[in-house]
């Protein structure tokens, strides 16, 4: 059963060298390949790794969750840099034969791995502050493919991951014990702007104290540390949130993200597969009391 995992992931790299993938793969190869076509870049090495996280036992064969970690060496103009994700997918084994590989996001909620969760406790509540964003992009950098155990994880961890790399740079939470004002995770419960993307979208322009942000018309004006907010459905109800960490040759946001976890992945999200014409996005860059 593992070599036959092993050999998935050796056809993922293929795939993305030859673009000659199932129909899943495909679509996500092209999209890909077309964003690094609109950039003037392009993939110069493919890596990818698997990682089996748990098996399960059923009658007639095996569940498996596994990760893909897939490393990028982008190359754009003069300029090379590493952009890396991980995928999260689900195996069944029948017989010992790969029945169905699926990423874990295109699953019924039932079906998904259950995360343990860790208690944030004790945490001191202040308003005033100056964002330090240097220490936000290294906890970014830090924990783009793990969990920090000090706080909870959550099976859509992207805001929660987020909010912990604004509270790294200093940001302080307040609010607490209100689920549904300020921005705080303590004691075993967090607010929703601390873990629900549209909360922390409407949270962020809205708060006059402590964590709060300006909005700007374009990724070029956002700085290290800034948020970025994403509509995939264009509906008005934010899905998902990344924060910048670099930038490319042209200037352009490179974003580290929770859920699937990625690194230096480019900003606008077009090679994803929750990507629609429709969507929205929304520029926020992070404001302090200096």
């Amino acid at each position: 059963m593992r070599n036959r995992l092993i050999q998935q992931v050796e056809r993922y790299v293929a795939d993305y060298t030859n673009s000659d993938g199932n129909s899943e793969q495909e679509e996500k190869i092209q999209r890909k390949l077309q964003l690094f076509s609109k950039r003037q870049a392009e993939i110069v090495k493919v890596e990818a790794k698997g990682k089996i996280n748990s098996i399960h036992n059923k009658e007639l064969g095996k569940d498996v969750f596994y990760d893909v970690h897939y490393k990028f060496l982008i190359k754009q103009g003069t300029h090379l840099y590493m952009e890396e994700e991980v995928e999260s997918r689900y195996a069944l084994f029948q017989k010992n034969y790969l029945g169905q590989d699926i990423e874990i996001s295109k699953l019924g909620e039932e079906n998904k791995e259950i995360l343990e969760e860790e208690v944030l406790d004790n945490v001191e509540e202040r308003s005033n502050y100056q964002y330090d964003r240097l220490r936000a992009v290294q906890y970014a950098e830090k924990w783009w493919n793990s969990y920090n155990p000090v706080y909870k994880k959550f099976d859509v961890d992207c805001t929660n991951y987020i909010s912990q790399c604004l509270h790294a740079g200093n940001a302080p939470m307040r609010g607490y014990p209100n689920r549904s004002k300020g921005w705080w995770m303590r004691n075993n419960n967090w607010s929703y702007s601390w873990t629900v993307a549209n909360s922390l979208r409407w949270y962020i322009p809205s708060s006059k104290v402590g964590l709060r942000g300006k909005e700007v018309n374009s990724p070029e004006e956002l700085k290290l540390g800034d948020v970025i907010c994403y509509d995939f459905q264009g509906d008005g109800r934010y899905d998902h949130t990344t924060i910048v960490t670099a930038k490319d040759a042209k200037g352009m946001p490179l974003v580290n993200a929770h859920t699937t976890n990625s690194r230096m992945r480019y900003w606008n999200y077009e090679d994803s597969t929750a990507y629609t014409d429709n969507i929205k996005y929304k520029f926020f860059t992070i404001v302090d009391d200096r």
